[in-house]
């Protein structure tokens, strides 16, 4: 990877850095603040959330049909996905200290904060827990996987590919093959500085 390329990429990364700061300093200020893992809002905006809440009757008689008939499906998926949760944290915990590498710590990626919406019903609530923690295991596991990739081949793609993780535009060129060995030890090592 060229000099140029490296520099553009920290920049972003840094941008990155910088915009998710800064957007939660605005939501912070605006709506809430956060007290460990609880989120308090203001009082009249806590009153104002209880005021826009639907009750669970008129709930279930406004809600869509086909919400209510896949239901059974989508729920059911839990099952794969608490399987998929043990088996990429027993890998995690089984080979990453062979290799050096740092853990990706779950709770980073798992976090469970919108049953504090009081204008959500238990309803919503419990449909807001699947989707956290569906898609919370999809980027802690997207993480675990990523620093496999980093260790055992951090090489690009020569086609296009959509949806790469965070990792992937610091990966060899694809055909780079000056000094590859030496390159690969590089990536392995900086695996195990990570916090």
């Amino acid at each position: 990877m060229n000099d140029r390329i490296k520099q553009i990429l920290a920049q972003m990364a840094a941008l990155e850095a910088e915009l998710h700061s800064a957007v939660h300093d605005q939501e912070s200020r605006m709506f809430f603040q956060i007290k460990g893992k609880r989120v308090e809002f203001e009082r009249s905006v806590r009153q104002a959330h209880r005021k826009l809440k639907t009750n669970f009757l008129r709930w279930l008689v406004t809600n869509r049909p086909q919400n209510l008939i896949t239901g059974p499906l989508i729920y059911g998926m839990v099952i794969p996905l608490l399987l998929l949760d043990a088996c990429v944290s027993f890998y995690q915990w089984a080979c990453f200290p062979i290799y050096g590498i740092c853990k990706v710590r779950r709770s980073d990626y798992l976090v469970f904060d919108r049953h504090q919406l009081g204008y959500l019903n238990f309803i919503e609530k419990f449909h807001c827990t699947y989707c956290e923690y569906g898609n919370g295991l999809m980027g802690y596991m997207a993480e675990i996987l990523a620093r496999t990739e980093q260790y055992f081949c951090p090489i690009k793609h020569a086609h296009k590919i959509l949806g790469t993780h965070s990792r992937y535009n610091r990966f060899l060129d694809y055909g780079e093959a000056d000094a590859y060995e030496a390159k690969l030890e590089e990536y392995r090592v900086a695996l195990g500085k990570l916090k």
